[in-house]
Formats: structure tokens, C-alpha cells, sequence
């Protein structure tokens, strides 16, 4: 009985003290661990090339078209092209039926000739005039014959010379008429007025054109070796292109070919579609193989801005400089709690990567004054320890994705790319003591 008493308290106490030496043996391993050191998501700089662009869609379009129309009436008897032929400036592409064209032309050299014919009968009658005048002179000055036929032969001659001249007037006019007339027939062959392809008919063979009030379109030939892209770009993008800057597009049939071109121009006179204000910017393009077509659909980027060979990081990797408060008086504070350097700390400490002397200050400054457009921020990047140090920099280019940095990492450098944010304590407000970042994993 007393040994299975003592044998009962024996057993309890050793378990009681096996739960001690766990619980000392936990709460050791958790004081010689110490607090969880925080994880942050990390990139590596490294160098590449840097392009900001504006998109836009158009259509692709040919530079040079021309439709070309008929100039007179009558039946297309003709028509010597097809689409897709390819045509030189001044080839014969169609005729229309000639005959009344023809007939107006027979009709008005006859009256030219009728009008020549009288004009010879009008000069025999001036001389015949002349003679007769010059005969009453000697006459009169004879004193042979009286004042009155003297005068009648004056005004006689003075008459003929008239009707000579109206003959003359309406020669000249039954010459103008013949040359419209002339024009009219050639106008029933119709030629290229321009090198290109036909791109489209309009009229068939045995069409009856009417030229009366409008011409009437026959063909359309366009330039297929250079195109032009027409864009609608919003009001809120159209300051930030200019005639001359750089652009490339893609097509709809094939996104891996990129054409580079540049800004033509772009149309003072913008288009309202929904209350949507958009303007007209037009690139042009050569088209030697003829891989671009009439009406393909285009996807423009306008460059405002490309760097090669840059710095590059993430651009979650960049920050805005906190203020000059926050950045004396704060101190990074992990996730965990645990305290990091602050900025000043940073900054000052011997070798270390945060350090600002007063070299790096001077270089920092003429770094600034060289690309005096550049964003001034923060980026987080590792040090030998693990510990993000803040490191000032210069930003230059910006995406959506990537950022170059014009001064303050170097390729390689490990930066932070999770979220920052800047904690105050409860109670204090931004510029009051106390404040700091606070670093947040992303």
C-alpha cells in the first residue's frame, strides 16, 4: 500500500517536472531566436532599353488616291482596266462613245470655214473700198468732182474695214467654240492621271454616264507604295505629338511586324463622336511589298520618350520622398515590429549603402542639375545583411511596369518591391516628431 503510493507521487512528479523542462526548453529556443525576421519581395536592377508611347488605332489608307470621273455624257464603250491593274500616269483606261462629241467638232469647222470664206469676201470689198477712196481724193483735191461723193467714199471704206473686223470677232469666237469642242472629244478617253492600282470600279461597259450637273465616277486609283495611317487621338494626349516625332504601328493581320514611321501632321480640326473630342494625327509609311492594304486596321504608339541602356527597376521599387520631417525623425519598422536604421541613420552610417557625404551630395546635385526633369524618390535596396537601407535616386522614364533610374542604383543591386508606407504614432500628425516608414511586405 505504501509502496504503490509512493510509487503514484513518483510518476507525478517526474511528469510534472518533464512538462517543466519542455516549457523552459520552449521558452529558451524563443528568446535565443528572437523576433521572425520580416520577408520583403525583391528585384534585381539591371540595364535595358526604356520607351513611354501614346496608343491610338487608325486605319491604314493610301497617301495618294484619285477618283477619277467622266467629263462628258454619253455610253462607256469602253472600259480597258480591271481592279487590282497596275497603271502608269497617262495610259488610256476607258472611252466613251465619241459620236456626239465628234459631230459638234464636224459642225463647228464648218462654220469656221464659212467665216473664213466670208472674211476673204469682206477684204476683197475693203480693198475694192480703199481704191475707191483714195481715187475720190485725188478727185476732190482736183476740184473734179463735189464735197458729197468725196465723203461717201470715206465712209464707204471706213464701213468695210468694220464688217472686216466683226468677221475677224467671230472667227476668233467659232475658234474657241471648235478648241471646247476639241476638248470634249478628247475628253471621251479618258488616261490615268496618276501611277497606282485600281482600286475600285464604279461603271461597267454600256453605262450611260450624265456629266450634266455632276461627273460621274468611273474608276479609283490609289498609290499603294505609300500609305498613310490615320489615328484618332484623344484631346487629353494630342499636346504630346508633334510633326517629326517618332511612331511605329502594328496591324490587326500580323501584331509581330513593326513599322516605324513619324508624325506627318496632325489636323487642326478634331472629330466629336459621344461628346469625345479626337484630332487627326497622320504617319506615313512605304510600302514597297504591298503587305499594308486599304482600310486594314492599325495599332499607333507615338514615342514621347525612349532611353537605351538604362538602369531599370520596377517601378513598384519607386517611391516618393517622404517629408523632411519624417525622414529626420522616423525609423523603419518591419512587420514584426522590429526597429530598422531610420533615414538619417542610413545616411550616415560609415560604408554603408544609405550613406550621403558630402561627394555623394555634390554628385546627387549635378546629377540633378543635368536632367533637371527627373523625379526625385526613395528606393529600398538590400544590403549584405538582408536590412533595406533607403537610397535616394533620380527617376527618369516611367511605364507601368518599369522605371529608369537615372542616379543612385547601379545594375545588380537587389531593390524592395513590396508596398512602403510611412506610420505616424496616434496622437502626431505629418511634420511632428515620432513619425517614420513603415515597411509592408507586398
Amino acid at each position: 500500500m505504501i509502496s504503490s503510493l509512493f510509487r503514484s507521487r513518483l510518476a507525478l512528479l517526474v511528469g510534472l517536472l518533464l512538462v517543466g523542462l519542455a516549457v523552459w526548453f520552449g521558452l529558451k529556443a524563443t528568446v535565443l531566436k528572437g523576433p521572425e525576421a520580416p520577408e520583403y519581395q525583391t528585384a534585381q536592377a539591371s540595364r535595358g532599353d526604356i520607351e513611354v508611347t501614346i496608343s491610338a488605332a487608325g486605319k491604314i489608307m493610301p497617301k495618294e488616291s484619285v477618283d477619277v470621273g467622266a467629263q462628258v455624257s454619253g455610253q462607256l464603250q469602253e472600259l480597258l482596266v480591271e481592279i487590282g491593274d497596275e497603271v502608269e500616269k497617262g495610259d488610256l483606261l476607258a472611252r466613251i462613245d465619241p459620236t456626239l462629241a465628234q459631230t459638234s467638232v464636224e459642225a463647228n469647222r464648218a462654220q469656221l470655214s464659212e467665216l473664213q470664206a466670208s472674211r476673204k469676201q469682206q477684204q476683197a470689198t475693203l480693198e475694192l473700198a480703199r481704191a475707191e477712196a483714195e481715187r475720190a481724193e485725188m478727185l476732190y483735191e482736183a476740184d473734179a468732182i463735189a464735197r458729197a461723193e468725196f465723203e461717201t467714199a470715206q465712209a464707204e471704206l471706213t464701213v468695210a474695214q468694220g464688217r472686216l473686223e466683226a468677221i475677224n470677232a467671230q472667227i476668233q469666237r467659232q475658234s474657241s467654240s471648235l478648241q471646247s469642242e476639241l476638248a470634249n472629244l478628247e475628253y471621251t478617253r479618258i488616261y490615268a492621271p496618276i501611277s497606282g492600282t485600281v482600286v475600285s470600279l464604279a461603271a461597267v461597259e454600256g453605262q450611260t454616264l450624265n456629266a450634266n450637273q455632276t461627273a460621274p465616277i468611273i474608276l479609283t486609283i490609289a498609290d499603294l507604295g505609300v500609305m498613310t495611317v490615320e489615328t484618332d487621338v484623344s484631346e487629353a494626349d494630342v499636346l504630346r505629338i508633334d510633326r517629326g516625332q517618332d511612331a511605329y504601328f502594328t496591324t490587326l493581320g500580323d501584331s509581330t511586324r513593326r513599322w516605324e514611321t513619324s508624325v506627318r501632321q496632325v489636323l487642326p480640326t478634331p472629330e466629336v463622336l459621344n461628346d469625345v473630342v479626337l484630332y487627326k494625327a497622320l504617319v506615313d509609311v512605304e510600302n514597297p511589298e504591298g503587305r499594308l492594304k486599304p482600310q486594314m486596321t492599325a495599332q499607333v504608339f507615338f514615342v514621347t520618350g525612349q532611353a537605351e541602356n538604362a538602369v531599370l527597376v520596377p517601378v513598384t521599387a519607386v517611391q516618393s520622398r517622404p517629408a523632411r520631417g519624417q525622414r529626420s525623425e522616423g525609423r523603419p519598422v518591419a512587420e514584426n515590429g522590429e526597429r530598422r536604421r531610420g533615414f538619417m541613420e542610413a545616411e550616415a552610417a560609415p560604408g554603408g549603402e544609405g550613406r550621403r557625404d558630402s561627394a555623394r551630395r555634390e554628385e546627387m546635385a549635378r546629377a540633378r542639375a543635368a536632367n533637371p526633369e527627373a523625379e526625385s524618390a526613395i528606393v529600398l535596396v538590400l544590403g549584405d545583411d538582408g536590412t533595406p537601407q533607403p537610397r535616394p535616386v533620380l527617376v527618369g522614364l516611367k511605364t507601368r511596369t518599369m522605371a529608369e533610374i537615372i542616379y543612385g542604383i547601379e545594375p545588380g543591386e537587389q531593390v524592395v518591391t513590396g508596398n512602403v508606407a510611412f506610420e505616424r504614432p496616434s496622437g502626431e500628425s505629418g511634420g511632428r516628431r515620432g513619425g517614420g516608414p513603415r515597411f509592408m511586405r507586398g
